[in-house]
């Protein structure tokens, strides 16, 4: 049996190490010229790390990770900590795994390196998809520069702005959720001793607003993440850049650890957030989405990544069980679809519990967090049991 990965980021990479498991050949067409240096942090929690290991790709990333200690909540302007969940302590016992912190490079690295171990001429890049067609023989698709490839079975990883899935159900644009995030990676080197963040998943809230520090690289390098409400946003793409005079605008008056690490940033890149309601499908024939293409998610349940790796995993369980490729594709959604969808509400939720405007309302939403951390801190972690104690099968 044979797939065609359409995107080579993270959800189609792993999609091909899933399928070059189970036996089947791959191949993943990815548009850009080469794997660079595109994007910045990723946080995978215990959930994530099971399908790494499953898969074998652990070795390929135990130098460039990093375990954060906790995980926290911290009032921005003040740096008052209204929340710390141990983290490294406690995620491997209770969840069966560890939680890290990975530059999105480092970890895409891995996943091509043990893809290229197991199929030396499975990663092509240069291939921008144009279409697909199905057939009773399975599927194909169509290059920018008119090569038709089959095989039996597309995957559409292919993002946000998905070509198989604008193909699929029809194109229609994003909903634009009126948030704009910088992101910057800055060595700890390059720090003050004193304004370094703390080593963990940190969330320092304000109204309106929030940043999430991290550590990548074994924990050499500051990861931030900066999003901020805003109107109207015009402009598309990953790698828009912006000035430390506009992030400190946005940032301006809270902890000096944040302002210390927009002055140390030797880039600030801007993106804005958009999401898109659950799906009624996710497969025409044998052509299927995973990931950003089926379920775009904010970021403030550090699960984007993750959740296209358990999509991959799942679809690669389906198809296991032999019979037509695409019942095993609507069975991968009837058995993702409402975790994905609770996932994304969550992280919605979120999203405005971080952006909380006046203090009333923030000891209102912080109040009772800061309680049972301090009181019964395992309430808060069975809190994520569902979401990180998760078996895949």
């Amino acid at each position: 049996m044979k797939a065609i990965l359409v995107g080579g980021g993270i959800g189609g990479l792993t999609a091909a190490l899933a399928l070059d498991q189970i036996g089947w050949d791959v191949s993943v067409l990815e548009r850009a010229p080469e794997l660079g240096e595109i994007g910045a942090g990723v946080q995978i929690s215990p959930n994530g790390i099971k399908v790494l290991d499953a898969l074998g790709v652990m070795p390929r990333i135990e130098a460039t990770l990093f375990q954060p200690d906790a995980i926290e909540i911290r009032h921005g302007p003040t740096g008052r900590k209204f929340f710390h969940l141990p983290m490294k302590a406690v995620a491997l016992e209770r969840w069966g795994a560890r939680y890290i912190q990975i530059h999105r490079a480092d970890l895409v690295d891995g996943l091509a390196a043990t893809l290229r171990d197991r199929q030396p001429d499975a990663l092509r890049t240069g291939a921008e998809v144009a279409a697909y067609e199905t057939s009773s023989k399975g599927a194909a698709v169509t290059l920018t520069t008119g090569e038709r490839c089959e095989a039996d079975l597309i995957i559409g990883a292919d993002g946000i702005h998905s070509v198989i899935r604008d193909q699929m159900l029809g194109p229609d644009e994003p909903v634009f959720t009126g948030n704009v995030a910088w992101r910057a990676v800055v060595p700890v080197a390059d720090l003050d001793p004193d304004v370094v963040p703390p080593p963990s998943g940190c969330v320092w809230t304000g109204p309106g607003k929030h940043a999430v520090t991290t550590r990548i690289r074994g924990g050499s390098v500051v990861n931030f993440v900066g999003v901020v409400e805003q109107d109207a946003w015009t402009q598309e793409g990953w790698s828009l850049t912006g000035t430390a005079a506009q992030a400190h605008a946005d940032f301006g008056g809270w902890n000096p650890t944040l302002a210390a690490i927009i002055d140390a940033a030797p880039t600030l890149h801007r993106w804005a957030l958009f999401t898109r309601p659950p799906l009624p499908r996710w497969s025409d024939g044998a052509v299927a989405l995973l990931g950003d293409a089926a379920h775009p998610m904010l970021p403030s349940m550090a699960q984007g990544a993750v959740q296209a790796m358990e999509d991959a995993f799942v679809l690669a369980r389906e198809l296991e069980k032999g019979g037509m490729i695409s019942a095993a594709c609507e069975r991968y959604y009837a058995a993702r679809i409402d975790r994905v969808t609770r996932v994304q509400e969550q992280s919605a939720a979120n999203l405005a519990l971080f952006h909380r405007r006046g203090v009333l309302s923030q000891l209102q939403a912080y109040a009772p967090i800061w309680l049972a951390g301090k009181v019964a801190p395992r309430l808060l972690q069975r809190r994520n049991d569902w979401l990180y104690g998760a078996e895949l099968g």
